[in-house]
This record gives structure tokens, sequence and C-alpha cells, in this order.
């Protein structure tokens, strides 16, 4: 079942964050940055064909799972957030899925960055008040701390992603994230802490994004206050 997008959706999600005692991290090893948590309309059966390379990207080799294809199709519908897939040429985490977001520049608020990355990731501008909120930090493997910022988009908007960061921007709808396949966990011999995964599509979303998207879903949609900054990265994006 999609989840409207309306009036209703907004004051639940704000009403959530405003109850939430966030945690977060000071670390001054790590780099600051913001992602964009943008909540957009959306229809269903708009993403029936996913604009991606997948075949050139896979190169022939096996997925971990029969059903994975590594495409982002049929998640559209109802309330949704925008996903990005970074763009093939990128230094760091190639063609991984990803939300608006980057490293804070100087004097920058997370809030000023989430708005300005949006912009120049997907040429959408939003102003301040469109924020509901903020998630609680996520330090990754990679030397950041990410502070989510939920951002109320106000209707479809019309993503204009930038080539040099990002192949495409999907709306996928908030109803995904409860999926009954999700949340996923699993064990690594290099950590002691579970490894989450977020089904959607026909691809598999891991931390730090996929941990962000877990505490929408729980904070956001279902009010739990659980932290999900335990929670472990595959290896591959350590570095």
């Amino acid at each position: 079942m999609t989840i409207s997008y309306d009036e209703a959706l907004r004051r639940r999600i704000q009403a959530n964050l405003a109850s939430h005692e966030r945690y977060t991290v000071t670390d001054p090893t790590k780099r600051h940055a913001a992602v964009a948590v943008v909540l957009v309309d959306s229809a269903v059966g708009e993403d029936r064909v996913d604009p991606a390379p997948v075949d050139d990207w896979i190169g022939g080799r096996p997925m971990p799972e029969a059903n994975l294809d590594g495409r982002m199709v049929d998640v559209s519908g109802g309330a949704a957030f925008l996903l990005c897939r970074r763009a093939i040429r990128m230094n760091s985490h190639a063609a991984q899925w990803a939300l608006p977001g980057g490293r804070l520049d100087p004097g920058e608020t997370t809030v000023d960055a989430a708005l300005r990355e949006l912009h120049e990731e997907v040429g959408i501008d939003l102003p301040g008040s469109a924020v509901l909120g903020q998630l609680d930090d996520y330090p990754t493997r990679s030397g950041y701390v990410i502070t989510p910022v939920v951002i109320w988009g106000g209707g479809r908007l019309d993503p204009r992603p930038s080539p040099a960061e990002v192949v495409a921007a999907y709306r996928v709808g908030l109803h995904q994230l409860q999926r009954e396949d999700s949340p996923r966990y699993v064990t690594i011999p290099e950590s002691p802490k579970p490894v989450v995964q977020i089904p959607l599509g026909n691809d598999l979303i891991h931390a730090p994004t996929g941990a962000v998207l877990l505490q929408l879903r729980w904070l956001c949609l279902e009010g739990r206050h659980d932290r999900v900054d335990e929670l472990e990265q595959p290896v591959f994006a350590w570095k």
C-alpha cells in the first residue's frame, strides 16, 4: 500500500522528528557531511525502466542473489524520497546508491550543506523552511560523520541530475521501506556489528545510506526512536 503525500504525513513526520533526542557525533578526526532526505510525491508505474546502463556496469558478473539485477524499478507510488545513483566516474563509491549530499563547506551548517548539495547534484532549490528536522548522526568507516536532513519537497519536483555526479534520481515510495523482507542483517568476519541491508527494487542498499533509510522508516513513519549508528557498513564501503 502506498502512503499518501499530504499535510497529515508532513505533520506526523515533523512531530516525530521534534520528539526525538537526536544522537550527535563530535569527532575531530572525521569530516562532517550532510545528506538531503527529500520527500516528494510520485505515481505508481512511472519507473518501469531504469535509465542507468546496469548491464554494462555488471559486465556479466553474477549478482549476490538470483532475484537481484541491480535495477531500481517498480518502487514509485505515493509519498517517496529521492535516491540517486552516483556517476560511474566518481573518485569514490562510483555507481553506488546515495542520497544527495556531501561535505560541509567552511562555516556552513548541516541544513545549508544539504540544501546546497541538493541543488548541485539534482538541480532542486528548496528554502530552509522546507526542512522538517534531522535524523541521528551516522559515523562512517570512510572518515565522515553524516547528518541526514529531512526536507519536505511540497510536490513531485523536477530533478535535473548533474551528469558529473549523478546518473539518475529515482522516486522511491516510502512504503517500500516497510517491505516484509526489510531490514536484513548479515554478519562479516571483519566486525562484530551486523551489516544492515535495505531491499529496494532489485538491489540492496547498504549503510550509510541504508542506515539513514532505516531510521527514516523507524522514526519518521513509525515513531520508533531506535538508533542506527551501530549498524555496520559492508567492507567495500570502508574506504
